[in-house]
């Protein structure tokens, strides 16, 4: 079972600031600084201590998250619907896809929006240890940083969604808040995988709620270039805004270091 106790101390270290000096308060921040966490805005408490799949806020909300570990088929689009929109998203590289496709994670950057964490090499976290962890997440760090020139933001995004309570402790204690999903698109998965345009349409539909998380792509993981999630964006959007929802940009859940 995972240290309750760890995750209970990080998360009140947060909230008293990670103020210097001799407390047991101090070790989890004196423990992200060894590893070489980010320097910046913090997640909030409230995000730690386990994986978010839904927002904590109680405001009609709903984050756009895009991953990014295959190529770059639906970013141009993803990004001229956003901006045409002047909606936020948050986009979820993995270090080796900073790595092969350091353009496209430059223009995630420079169109204003936010970088996460998706991991390194995008392996299975359970068939890893701590070290291990800790070496796939600073990588994609690196990776990520030196392609957008930018700093990441401090969220996390597990492969596969394959999270266990340990790893999600050892990525909080790295200084990461885990942000999952409420639900995925599932539009990945192309036509060759069944899916069409209106049923990631209503699988994004059907999961709003206050704070939800959508989980989409911005390549085809067939490799054919047809990118679902990038045609249905506007309609996804269109139904949030009809339904009430305003598009929320997760660096509102940061608080400063």
């Amino acid at each position: 079972m995972v240290d309750r106790r760890r995750r209970a101390v990080l998360a009140a270290a947060l909230t008293a600031g990670l103020a210097a000096g001799p407390s047991a308060m101090a070790e989890p921040a004196a423990r992200r600084r060894k590893a070489g966490a980010a320097t910046g805005p913090r997640p909030l408490a409230s995000l730690l201590g386990r994986e978010i799949r839904r927002l904590p806020t109680s405001r009609r909300v709903v984050a756009l998250t895009f991953n990014a570990a295959w190529d770059e088929s639906g970013l141009d689009t993803v990004l001229a619907e956003l901006r045409r929109r002047k909606a936020p998203a948050t986009f979820f590289p993995t270090g080796r896809y900073a790595e092969a496709r350091p353009g496209a994670v430059r223009a995630m950057a420079e169109a204003g929006h936010g970088l996460g964490n998706h991991s390194h090499s995008h392996p299975y976290f359970d068939d890893l240890d701590t070290r291990e962890r800790a070496r796939e997440v600073r990588a994609a760090d690196a990776a990520i940083r030196s392609a957008s020139g930018v700093e990441p933001l401090p969220f996390f995004r597990f492969p596969y969604s394959s999270t266990t309570e340990d790893a999600v402790a050892d990525v909080n204690d790295l200084g990461y808040a885990v942000i999952e999903f409420t639900n995925d698109t599932k539009g990945y998965l192309g036509p060759d995988g069944g899916m069409t345009v209106d049923q990631a349409v209503a699988r994004a539909v059907g999961s709003l709620g206050p704070g939800a998380v959508l989980q989409m792509h911005v390549g085809s993981s067939a490799g054919d270039g047809v990118v679902l999630d990038a045609q249905a964006l506007p309609q996804i959007i269109d139904a949030a805004v009809e339904e009430g929802y305003s598009i929320v940009d997760l660096r509102e859940f940061l608080t400063a270091p």
